[in-house]
């Protein structure tokens, strides 16, 4: 099937009769997938879902052997019982291994179930890396990824009731050929034993209970691994920090740990599941031989045992759920189509051939005239941003909450492109430059930076997850950012857990999460260090230490520093002024106190507060 491109964001705002018919046209491409997951265990479930369909007609006509053996032999003065128990003792098999082709079925759906599970999402979180964050702040489309990412199960749920409604379609061909070619008038139906079927049912639930209630925490951190590798508020961090593989791989090995428990404890249900059911068979067939014995022996009429009585019940059970299958697989398919959708963002670059970076920076970066307004919105948040940003240069950046301050960073970090204008990196346009390979050149700090609820040492490496085995490093980022002294007052030193949401796990403060964060800066030896409202939540003893730090290790460096305290603006080299999203002065902090404009008003302001 032919890759299909989104079209636009609003294509599923309503959804019609019409549209859930239209996603039907994705299966075929959903079962090339689970097809690619695990060739054999789809083959063995599609060989077995033959077998299951023709079983019930294949029974049906044995049974009806059975009653015609019965007739003839009453009718004869010397009777041989030889071929009919023959006949009962092959439906016995028969009904046996449909069982056990049913268990397989089951069982087999499970496990390729759980593979697709463990893929898509994994597919899900490496696509999210790739994407704009400007898509993924919108609200339609992250609406389109809540559903991709969350409806995995309705994925898998789906994979079954396709496969069952082909079963279906044959059986019921099947039973249908079989009533036009027999017309039997035969209306009675005998009625397997629900003893055995009750007891498999009830451990089966018991089995699904206890694996769901043992996992509750694995399963919770399966969730927040999805979430933290697949959703807005990490993608920033997720994308600098070069964390996809880490996620994966942490969710991979710990989803691979559950599908092998969840596989023994499946294979163990079915098994203990088809004892069981041989044991009703056998009560079943031990009242059905007494039964032949008394219609042999006069004491009671053959029943109407009859292909037509049988294939007529199982042809109007198997055409309800046929009907109930289908109206579920309809609903199923708007979420395949969203997930497909997510899946086919074009990622491609606009540049041809991408410009190699410069090893170390030069002459600076150099804003000429930019404008930005988000996507879908008519208001510009930067309007005409001119500014050099010189090499080696720490810039703050100040101005009142709106003014375009941490937009300016983004489009910096190639999140978004202005709207018009261009931002240069020693001459050259940044959009000509490898976009992975341009975010390394920077170590970000942001505002609103990801608690992850991970151990304190994971949580530092993050900067620079290659190094997550470099203890030492670990150790000197965290003194040079002060989380050595969050570090000292933990039970569990770098192995502690961080958070509420595991077992054993410890909440921090604002300003100790704002330490640890602080800490992976200092990991990543980045060109260009960038902190926006870094130490918001220390007080302001911490503070001065992390920016006297910040300034003597960064010396060469090219820096930004947003920051709404004037203490920690005038350490800078230059200080860019901002108001409503035009540079209104740019300058040194000595320089702006003469103007006697924004700065030199807030500043003064500021300072009166501390008298």
């Amino acid at each position: 099937m032919a890759r299909r491109k989104p079209t636009s964001l609003k294509d599923d705002k309503k959804t019609s009769i019409k549209s859930s018919f239209n996603a039907l046209v994705y299966i075929p491409r959903f079962f090339k997938e689970i097809w690619r997951v695990n060739k054999r265990l789809f083959l063995l479930s599609a060989f077995c879902r033959l077998l299951g369909a023709l079983f019930p007609v294949i029974i049906l006509w044995i049974g009806k052997l059975i009653i015609d053996e019965i007739i003839l032999q009453i009718s004869l003065d010397a009777p041989d019982y030889t071929l009919l128990w023959t006949y009962v003792a092959a439906e016995f098999t028969l009904v046996i291994l449909s069982d056990l082709v049913s268990r397989a079925i089951s069982l087999t759906d499970g496990l390729l179930g759980d593979e697709y599970n463990i893929t898509s999402s994994v597919t899900i979180i490496k696509k999210t890396n790739q994407i704009n964050i400007s898509l993924l702040e919108d609200s339609e489309f992250y609406d389109k990824l809540e559903r991709a990412r969350t409806q995995t199960t309705g994925r898998v749920g789906l994979m079954s009731n396709v496969l069952g409604q082909a079963q279906s379609t044959i059986s019921i061909a099947t039973l249908v050929a079989g009533l036009i070619y027999f017309e039997p008038y035969l209306i009675i139906l005998l009625v397997l034993s629900i003893i055995p079927s009750f007891i498999n049912e009830v451990r089966f639930s018991q089995q699904q209970y206890s694996l769901a209630r043992s996992w509750t925490s694995e399963r919770r951190e399966l969730d927040y691994l999805r979430f933290i590798g697949a959703n807005d508020k990490t993608a920033k961090e997720i994308k600098l920090f070069g964390l996809t593989d880490f996620v994966v791989d942490r969710f991979r090995n710990l989803s691979e740990e559950y599908y092998q428990l969840n596989k023994t404890l499946a294979i163990k249900r079915s098994a203990l599941g088809f004892l069981f059911n041989v044991l009703g068979s056998l009560s079943y067939y031990g009242a059905y031989v007494f039964i032949i014995y008394r219609v042999l022996s006069g004491a009671i009429t053959l029943g109407e045992l009859t292909f037509l009585s049988g294939s007529f019940n199982r042809l109007m059970r198997n055409l309800q759920d046929f009907f109930s299958k289908f109206t579920r697989i309809s609903e199923s398919a708007l979420y395949l189509k969203d997930y497909f959708d997510f899946i086919d963002i074009s990622v491609a670059s606009k540049v041809k051939e991408d410009v190699p970076l410069p090893k170390h920076i030069t002459k600076g970066f150099e804003f000429k005239d930019v404008r930005f307004a988000y996507p879908n919105s008519e208001t510009e948040i930067l309007k005409g941003i001119t500014f050099n940003l010189k090499a080696g240069e720490k810039l703050a950046f100040v101005g009142q909450n709106g003014a375009g301050k941490t937009t300016l960073i983004k489009l910096l970090l190639r999140f978004y492109e202005p709207t018009s204008g261009e931002i240069l990196l020693d001459g050259i346009n940044i959009n000509r430059f490898n976009i992975a390979e341009y975010q390394e050149y920077f170590g970000v700090i942001f505002q609103d930076f990801f608690r992850y609820e991970f151990t304190v040492k994971e949580n530092i490496a993050i900067g620079k997850i290659a190094e997550l085995e470099n203890q030492n490093k670990i150790e000197n980022a965290a003194e040079l950012s002060l989380a050595n002294e969050v570090v000292s007052e933990l039970k569990h030193g770098y192995d502690q857990q961080l958070g509420k949401r595991f077992a054993n796990g410890q909440e921090l403060s604002g300003g100790q999460w704002q330490k640890v964060a602080l800490a992976r800066a200092y990991m990543k030896n980045a060109e260009v260090m960038i902190l926006d409202e870094p130490t918001s939540a220390l007080d302001a003893r911490a503070e001065s230490d992390v920016f006297g730090r910040f300034i003597g290790l960064t010396e060469g460096k090219t820096s930004i520093i947003i920051s709404h305290r004037f203490s920690t603006v005038r350490q800078a080299d230059r200080i860019l002024v901002l108001e409503n999203g035009k540079v209104l002065e740019i300058g040194t902090h000595q320089e702006l106190m003469k103007n006697q404009t924004l700065y030199s008003e807030l500043f003064t302001l500021q300072a009166e507060g501390y008298q």
